[in-house]
């Protein structure tokens, strides 16, 4: 998580749009990601089915990043990261539906309180509504990437995962560009030796490693428990913006009461959950 806090930081420091952010992103950590599995000797191709999945569902993550990284143009780094913690409500109400399970009331009370947050957000910090909704986005593409690969990877070798997740968001994400014309102007894919550097650490580090690492925790725990570590992101990348960009990143009282809430949500969540857990049943 320490590591993924970075990545907006990063995204900041980049002076290329979000598409073809994430364009070089997938690219280059696909490509270390494909180096790595070739020098273990364990570059293996999936039957069909399984294969269509894995990049389906990075297309999600492709999606994800590129909301992620367009809501951090168009607002700021902390309230990008703030929206973020709204995987929490999406997983909550998302994961029982898909793995037919019980709403938990512990749950819908944790989203309401992190809807309450996001409500306040949104009337202090009127000037960044188009970087809140689609942060939100973000967050709501990131709880189905979660789920979805919560099931793969009981299956799957967790780099293999990995590798062709980047590579169905790099062919996807291509496909579009071809097909809008965006490479007709080629100046948006245009970067300095500064952009160069912060993508090959971004693509590398922040996501070949972390991402691996990520995946890889999904075989122990559940989606719910990694969206909720998860919101360690939030709380280290606004702290770490603080520190790179000074005031452009202060906001207003509301913004942080309402972050309060949101992050006081989640990490009350887990404590409460321990505090249920421990009651025993009362005996009939």
């Amino acid at each position: 998580m320490f590591i993924w806090g970075f990545t907006a930081i990063l995204g900041a420091l980049i002076s290329l749009d979000a598409l073809p952010l994430v364009w070089y992103r997938v690219l280059f950590a696909g490509i270390s990601l494909a180096v790595f599995l070739r020098f273990r000797g364990k570059l293996a191709l999936l039957p069909s089915r399984k294969l269509l999945r894995l990049l389906g569902i990075g297309l999600l993550v492709s999606g994800h990043w590129i909301c992620f990284y367009h809501s951090i143009k168009v607002s700021a780094v902390a309230v990008t990261l703030v929206c973020l913690s709204a995987q929490t409500l999406f997983t909550g109400l998302l994961e029982p539906a898909f793995n037919k399970r019980r709403l938990s009331l512990l749950d819908v009370f944790t989203g309401i309180m992190i809807i309450a947050g996001i409500a306040l957000i949104f009337h202090f910090e009127t000037r960044y509504t188009e970087g809140i909704i689609v942060g939100l986005l973000a967050a709501l593409l990131a709880c189905l990437f979660t789920i979805f690969n919560s099931w793969e990877i009981k299956k799957h070798d967790p780099v293999t995962i990995s590798f062709y997740e980047m590579t169905g968001g790099w062919l996807g994400m291509t496909g579009f560009i071809v097909l809008s014309g965006g490479f007709n102007s080629l100046e948006r894919f245009a970067f300095s030796n500064a952009d160069l550097f912060y993508l090959i650490l971004l693509s590398t580090v922040c996501t070949a490693f972390a991402y691996v690492w990520g995946v890889a925790v999904m075989r122990e725990l559940s989606a719910y428990t990694v969206i909720l570590i998860t919101n360690m992101e939030p709380v280290y990348g606004i702290l770490l913006a603080v520190i790179f960009f000074g005031e452009s990143e202060r906001m207003t009282t509301g913004f942080y009461l309402g972050a309060l809430i949101i992050i006081a949500a989640v990490f009350l969540h887990p404590v409460a959950k321990k505090h249920l857990l421990a009651i025993p049943a009362k005996r009939t």
